[in-house]
């Protein structure tokens, strides 16, 4: 009578702790959490894009007109969005002729 009493509580005490142990295993799987991160990663990028463009726009705003133009200007020499291509070197810009 003892050992089936302390069997049945073995039993429902397992019985009590399943649950928790089976609800743990539940979730998303591996797949959607990277599709979830992947996702995340480019808005993240989509933000910081759009961020970095508008402080661009502000920057610009707050400048004089002078200003602008120096920057305007500059940035038309910069190499900035023609990889490959070369920036004015020390040596050529020493030897111009002067106008």
């Amino acid at each position: 009578m003892l050992r089936q009493l302390m069997r049945m509580i073995l039993v429902a005490t397992l019985w009590c702790a399943l649950p928790p142990v089976a609800v743990a295993q539940d979730g998303i799987s591996k797949k959607q959490f990277e599709k979830n991160q992947a996702k995340k990663k480019k808005e993240d990028a989509k933000a910081r894009k759009t961020k970095e463009k508008e402080d661009r726009k502000h920057h610009l705003s707050i400048q004089d007109k002078e200003s602008r133009k120096r920057i305007k200007r500059n940035l038309k020499h910069s190499d900035k969005g023609k990889p490959g291509a070369p920036r004015d070197r020390f040596p050529p810009a020493l030897f111009k002729r002067k106008r």
